[in-house]
C-alpha cells in the first residue's frame, strides 16, 4: 500500500488561467498537515489484515468481507488523493513515473517472481503479473498473489492519469468527478457492486482524486465547508456498511462515502480520532503498510497459513510475527533505499509540466 503522506499544497501563486485554488487552511478547522492520512493508511491495512487473517464473528455475518473491502476502499482513496495532488501541482511527469516505479515495483516484482517460480507459472502469467494486468479478464493471478490485483488497478491508474495529464495538461484534472461518476454508472449498468477489474473498481481511486482537488480549492469553498461540517463519526458506519457484501445498492456509493469520511477528518477530526490517527504507532504501521500488504497473503499461502481452522489460527501469532518482521526489514532495508535512489535520480527534474 504505497506511499506516505506528504506536505500540503503550497508554493508560488499559479497562473490566472488555472482553476482557483484557495488555501485549504482558509476553511475553519482545515488540517495544516496530512498526519491524519497516516492514520487512515494504518486503518486500511489493519482492516485488510483483520479481514484476511482472523474470524470476525460467525461467517454468516460476512464481517470479514466488509473489513477487507472497506480497508481497500480507504487505500484506494488515499492513493487517488496523494497522486492527484502531486499531478495537480504540475510536477514533472518524469518525476512522477520514476518515483512511483521505485516505490511500487521493486518489492512487488520480488514477491511476484518468487510466487511465479513456486507455482511453475507459464510465460503468460509472468507477463500479466510483472506488467500489472493480471487482474483483467481472464485473470492470471497466482496462488499466494491473488491480493495483488489491487496493485494492477493502482498501476493502471498511474499510467492512465500520467497519460491524461501529458495529453490534456494538469488543468484537465478538473473533470475527475465526471470520470468517477462514469465508472460508477458502468458498475451500476453491469451490476458490479465490487470487482477486481479496473474499470469496475477505479472509481474508488478517482473519488480520492476528487477529494484532492476539493482540498486544493479547485471547486471553490462550498465543498470544503461541507467537509468541515461533516463529522467522521457519522460517516464511518456508512462507509463500513457500504463495504458489506449484503449492502445492496449502497455498495455503489462506497467510493464517495470513503472520500467524504477521509475528507471530513482533514477538516475537523474529533479529538480522540486525531490522537489515535496521528500517534506514533499509527505512523509506524502506515510506514510499513505497503510491505505488510504485499507480504501478508503471500506468507499465509505457506505452511504458516496451512491446516484446518484450529491449526491455522494457532499459527496466527507466528504468521503475524513473520509478516510484521519481514515488513519492517523490507521497508527500512529494501524499499527506503529504492525510494532514496529515485529521489536522487530525479533531483534535477524540477521543470513543471504544461498547465
Amino acid at each position: 500500500m504505497a506511499g506516505a503522506a506528504a506536505a500540503p499544497l503550497g508554493g508560488p501563486a499559479v497562473a490566472a488561467s488555472e482553476p482557483p485554488r484557495p488555501a485549504a487552511a482558509e476553511i475553519a478547522g482545515a488540517s495544516s498537515r496530512f498526519a491524519m492520512l497516516d492514520g487512515w493508511r494504518a486503518a486500511s491495512i489493519l482492516l485488510v489484515l483483520a479481514g484476511h487473517m482472523f474470524p470476525l464473528g460467525p461467517s454468516w455475518l460476512q464481517f470479514n468481507g466488509m473489513a477487507a473491502a472497506s480497508g481497500m476502499a480507504i487505500f484506494f482513496t488515499l492513493s487517488g488523493f496523494l497522486i492527484t495532488r502531486f499531478m495537480a501541482s504540475r510536477a514533472d511527469l518524469r518525476v512522477f513515473v520514476l518515483r512511483r516505479f521505485f516505490r511500487i515495483v521493486p518489492l512487488a516484482w520480488a514477491v511476484m517472481a518468487v510466487l511465479l517460480i513456486v507455482n511453475a507459472s507459464g510465460l503468460d502469467a509472468w507477463a500479466a503479473n510483472l506488467l500489472f494486468y493480471s487482474n483483467l479478464p481472464p485473470d492470471r493471478l497466482v496462488h499466494g498473489g491473488e491480493h495483488l490485483w489491487s496493485l494492477c488497478v493502482e498501476m493502471q491508474f498511474y499510467v492512465g492519469i500520467a497519460l491524461f495529464v501529458a495529453v490534456f495538461t494538469s488543468r484537465s484534472l478538473i473533470v475527475l468527478p465526471l470520470l468517477a461518476l462514469a465508472i460508477t454508472a458502468l458498475r451500476i449498468a453491469d451490476q458490479q457492486m465490487i470487482s477486481i477489474v479496473t474499470w469496475h473498481r477505479v472509481d474508488e481511486i478517482l473519488a480520492g482524486g476528487v477529494l484532492a482537488l476539493v482540498y486544493a480549492g479547485w471547486y471553490g469553498s462550498a465543498p470544503q465547508r461541507l467537509l468541515a461540517w461533516l463529522n467522521p463519526y457519522w460517516l464511518i458506519p456508512l462507509l463500513l456498511a457500504s463495504a458489506h457484501p449484503e449492502a445492496g445498492a449502497l455498495q455503489y456509493a462506497r467510493p464517495y462515502l470513503t472520500a467524504l469520511t477521509v475528507g471530513a477528518s482533514l477538516y475537523g477530526a474529533p479529538a480522540l480520532l486525531a490522537r489515535l490517527f496521528e500517534s506514533r504507532p499509527a505512523a509506524y504501521v502506515a510506514t510499513t503498510s505497503y510491505a505488510l500488504y504485499i507480504l501478508h497473503a503471500s506468507l499465509a499461502a505457506t505452511w504458516l497459513g496451512s491446516g484446518d481452522d484450529l491449526v491455522k489460527y494457532a499459527k496466527r501469532p507466528l504468521l503475524l510475527a513473520a509478516t510484521f518482521g519481514l515488513a519492517h526489514l523490507s521497508t527500512f532495508k529494501f524499499e527506503q533505499p529504492c525510494i532514496a535512489f529515485a529521489k536522487r535520480l530525479t533531483r534535477g527534474l524540477t521543470i513543471k509540466a504544461p498547465a
